[in-house]
């Protein structure tokens, strides 16, 4: 430490490099912030000078950026009227980073009014320039002082004499000169459109200087705050309407009110008129003390609530060192609760009481609500009578189900909905529960509704509510079985016969979870390469080789609608090439109606017996 010409320089406190590269690579998002630091500076230490007695509490902030100071238009100039500083105080605060027990003394800076941190606040400056020079006039009285520091890790605390204090204001002074690689950051246009992002909202003027002498105007009514919208309630509802509509790019299906008091947290919630790409992070606007913290708010909405954008501020959260994050503890923690359950009460309410809407609601954000209601007993059963559902006898909701059948029967999964879809009985339909939660939610029904039952069924089990043939041609359907059970052997398929409706359903390709898993693995197996296939045929003797109780058959089932002429005729066809080719036409014909995929076999057999099917057509024709 030394003594100049009555200036005190000593050495920065810590390593002015490593911070600077700390500050850059792994505390801030990016140089740009330096600006925020700067505003957040200048509104706390507006906000000190307003508890000073006999002081005026309107300060402003001005930004002159590079290019509109006459004087000096390559430097850039931040000015508030703040409570300043003395020779003492910035030689304490500006030389330490982070927050002190001497500086939130000297500053009160443990007020819940102060956002900003002004050691390591002004230390992100260096970020765009290598010198750094403060300018300060106390509102205590003190001589004015001026602190200066550079990348060399070195600063000057001097006081100012009285010609060069002259006309000084109370209030601080910052002048950065950019270094070329960040002159951008300081321009006109970036300031203001820094200025804007970060310090619209907050309660101190804000005002950016133009080229020609005069002013931007930074401010704006914060509209998602309830003080800030005008007192006229149709008024306010519009007002905070255009605003969701700038914020998402189209107009909000609702807007929901947010208030967490005990931290001092409030805001709106805008529901998106779009269902978001899945995995899309919780996004919106947070405020601190009216400062813009983020756009990130994951920690703050629960996970399930992708379907709304939020703009909320906070004066009681506490936030990182960066001031771009929350701090992870128990008010973070109950806040979040907190807003979950408003976002769950809103959801209720307008179940119950605006079904309507609620239902436009639901037709956008139904697989959002389905990942709620599995864990939310409360919203499930105020939600789940208005999702739809797919039935075989057409889409519904729930609560039009539970209208024909207090009895609910549904299959697990897509594949076997679409076996037996076109055979049930339209007054006892079954559900399609293969799509993401919805059996989960369906078995949950007996917990939430008083008198419905639940039942899995599974596509083998339809069959076996099929009406068998009639006695009198039980001979006839029995031969139809073994002739088309000996022809589709070959594709692991067996055949028999039932009657059912509709009358033009030839027949009904039914295979279980259990079925259709040995298919696949025989068509993997078959497709593979010479070793794996070794492989896989290995697992299959094992499996099927297995000590214990004899596995259930897992052959699929090609059922014959008797009820259809086609099958009648079929029955009585002494020519056994048309039998053997019709049969495995019929079979190709219900993988396609269940939407099977088909297998290398299922392809040849298909393009063998269509082939057939056109040189007997062409011969007939000649």
């Amino acid at each position: 430490m030394e003594n100049t010409g009555g200036s005190l320089v000593r050495p920065f406190q810590v390593d002015l490099g490593g911070v600077v590269d700390l500050l850059s690579r792994h505390i801030y998002s990016g140089a740009h912030v330096y600006l925020r630091e700067l505003l957040q500076n200048g509104r706390d230490a507006i906000a000190a000078r307003a508890k000073v007695a006999g002081q005026d509490g309107r300060g402003s902030i001005e930004i002159f950026p590079v290019g509109t100071v006459p004087e000096a238009p390559d430097e850039f100039v931040f000015r508030d009227a703040g409570q300043g500083l003395s020779a003492a105080e910035a030689g304490e605060l500006l030389a330490t980073v982070g927050r002190s027990s001497k500086r939130d003394d000297v500053l009160n800076l443990r007020d819940e009014d102060f956002l900003g941190q002004f050691g390591i606040g002004l230390l992100s400056c260096f970020m765009v320039s290598d010198r750094i020079v403060v300018r300060s006039r106390s509102v205590h009285g003190h001589p004015p002082v001026e602190w200066t520091g550079s990348a060399d890790g070195t600063f000057a605390v001097r006081e100012l004499s009285g010609a060069e204090s002259a006309g000084m204001a109370i209030g601080t002074e910052v002048r950065l000169s950019p270094r070329p690689d960040d002159a951008a950051l300081l321009s006109a246009e970036k300031v203001l459109s820094l200025a804007r992002r970060f310090g619209r909202y907050l309660p101190v003027e804000v005002r950016v200087r133009r080229a020609d002498g005069t002013w931007d105007a930074v401010n704006e009514p914060a509209v998602f705050l309830p003080q800030d919208r005008p007192a006229d309630e149709r008024s306010a509802a519009g007002v905070l309407e255009e605003f969701g509509a700038e914020l998402l790019g189209n107009r909000p299906l609702e807007t929901i009110e947010l208030s967490v008091p005990a931290t001092g947290t409030q805001g709106v919630a805008y529901v998106l008129p779009f269902a978001p790409p899945p995995g899309s992070r919780r996004s919106g606007e947070l405020y601190l003390g009216r400062m813009l913290l983020g756009e990130d708010l994951s920690e703050l909405l629960p996970e399930w609530a992708y379907f709304v954008r939020c703009v909320l501020n906070t004066e009681g959260l506490r936030p990182t060192a960066s001031r771009e994050q929350l701090v992870a503890d128990e008010a973070l923690e109950y806040t979040r609760e907190e807003i979950g359950k408003a976002l769950r009460r809103w959801i209720v309410q307008r179940a119950t009481t605006r079904p309507a809407r609620f239902e436009r609601f639901v037709a956008v954000h139904h697989l959002g609500l389905k990942s709620m209601a599995v864990h939310d007993d409360d919203l499930a059963a105020a939600v789940l009578p208005w999702l739809t559902v797919e039935t075989s006898a057409g889409r519904m909701t729930v609560r039009d189900y539970l209208d024909q059948s207090r009895h609910v029967r549904y299959v697990e999964t897509v594949d076997e909905f679409r076996q037996i879809a076109a055979v049930v009985p339209p007054d006892h339909p079954v559900i399609n529960g293969g799509y993401t939660y919805e059996s989960d939610l369906l078995r949950r029904l007996p917990l939430l509704i008083d008198g419905v039952t639940v039942e899995q069924v599974q596509a083998s089990s339809i069959l076996d509510e099929l009406a068998p043939p009639p006695m009198d041609d039980r001979s006839s359907t029995s031969a139809l079985e073994r002739r088309a059970a000996a022809v589709l052997a070959e594709l692991g398929c067996d055949a028999l016969v039932r009657s059912f409706r509709p009358d033009d359903v030839t027949a009904l390709y039914v295979a279980d979870a259990a079925a259709i898993r040995r298919i696949e693995r025989t068509e993997v197996r078959d497709s593979a390469p010479a070793v794996w296939a070794d492989v896989l045929g290995g697992i299959e003797s094992s499996l099927a080789g297995r000590t214990g109780p004899k596995p259930r058959r897992t052959t699929a089932q090609l059922c014959l609608n008797w009820q259809n002429p086609m099958i009648r005729q079929l029955s009585g066809l002494d020519d056994q090439l048309v039998f053997d080719r019709s049969v495995r036409l019929i079979y190709i014909q219900a993988l396609l109606a269940g939407h099977r995929p088909l297998s290398r076999a299922d392809r040849t057999v298909m393009t063998t017996a269509m082939s057939d099917l056109i040189q007997l057509s062409v011969g007939i024709t000649g």
